[in-house]
C-alpha cells in the first residue's frame, strides 16, 4: 500500500507553495489535502471554539482537496477524524511563504499544524521557503523535500515528533545540503504603527524587525545564512528540564 500524506498549510488552499508540496508528495504516495479557505498566517496553534466549522470540496472529483474555514490546527483535526481514509504516514504543512526558523515557529500557523499532528501522535513536517514574494518559484525546494520525505518514510519519526524545515531562497545549485540544527535564540522588535483610515479613524498595523545577531553554528539561522536547508526536530512539550533541577525550593 502506498504511503498516505495529509497535507495542510497556513497560506490557504490556493497557495502556490501548497501545490508544490502536493506535487512532490504525489510522487511517493496518496494525498489528502485539507487547508484553510483563507490566509491564516500567524495563528500558531489556535483552534476554533466559538462557531461551527465548515468544509467544502475545492478540487476535481477524486482529488481529495478540501478547504476548511478554520485554522491550520482545525484542518488537521478535521481531516484526521473525518476525511482521511486511513491513518496518515506523515502529516505535512507548507510550503510556507517566509521563514519559520527560530522564534518564528512559535507564531506560525504552518508549525501550528505540525504541533497539532504531534499532539495527536502523528509524525509531521513543516516546510517553509525564505521569501514572501508572491511570485516565488518553489521548484528548487523539490529535491530537499523529496529527500526528507524519503528518509522520513524509511526511518519513521516517533509519533509526536515533528520537523521544522526551512529552505533558503537560492538557486538549487547553490543550496549546500541539509543540516540538523537546534532553534536559534532570537527576537522580534515589534511596533504597532498608528495610521488613519480615509474617514479619519485611527488603526494600528503590526510591524517589526527580526533580530538574531551572531547565531551559534549549530542553529537553524546560522545554517540558513550559510546556504543550507535547516531541519529542527520539535515536540509540543515545553518543559524546561534544566530549570526543574534549579527550582526545587518551590516544593514543600
Amino acid at each position: 500500500m502506498k504511503p498516505l500524506f495529509l497535507i495542510t498549510n497556513d497560506d490557504g488552499y490556493q497557495s502556490a507553495g501548497l501545490r508544490h508540496l502536493v506535487s512532490v508528495a504525489k510522487e511517493m504516495g496518496d494525498v489528502v489535502v485539507m487547508a484553510p479557505d483563507r490566509n491564516s498566517s500567524g495563528v500558531g496553534t489556535s483552534i476554533t471554539t466559538v462557531r461551527p466549522l465548515r468544509v467544502k470540496e475545492v478540487g476535481n472529483p477524486g482529488e481529495d482537496l478540501f478547504a476548511c474555514d478554520g485554522t491550520p490546527a482545525d484542518c488537521v483535526k478535521m481531516a484526521l477524524e473525518h476525511y482521511c481514509p486511513r491513518r496518515p504516514d506523515l502529516v505535512l504543512s507548507g510550503i510556507n511563504f517566509g521563514s519559520n526558523a527560530s522564534i518564528n515557529a512559535l507564531y506560525s500557523g504552518t508549525i501550528g499544524a505540525v504541533i497539532e499532528a504531534c499532539l495527536d501522535g502523528y509524525p509531521a513536517i513543516g516546510f517553509s521557503l525564505l521569501t514572501h514574494s508572491a511570485s516565488a518559484d518553489f521548484s528548487h525546494c523539490a529535491p530537499s523535500i523529496r529527500q526528507i520525505l524519503q528518509l522520513s518514510l524509511q526511518y519513521p519519526l516517533a509519533g509526536g515528533t515533528g520537523l521544522n524545515v526551512n529552505i533558503p531562497h537560492l538557486p538549487a545549485d547553490e543550496i549546500r545540503g541539509i543540516k540538523v540544527c537546534r532553534q536559534a535564540q532570537a527576537s522580534w522588535v515589534d511596533s504597532l504603527e498608528k495610521r488613519t483610515d480615509p474617514i479619519g479613524r485611527p488603526y494600528w498595523w503590526m510591524t517589526g524587525k527580526f533580530v538574531c545577531d551572531n547565531p551559534p553554528a549549530d542553529s537553524d539561522v546560522y545554517a540558513l545564512r550559510q546556504g543550507y536547508v535547516s531541519l529542527v526536530p520539535i515536540r509540543p512539550d515545553f518543559t524546561d528540564l534544566s530549570a526543574m533541577q534549579n527550582i526545587q525550593y518551590y516544593e514543600q
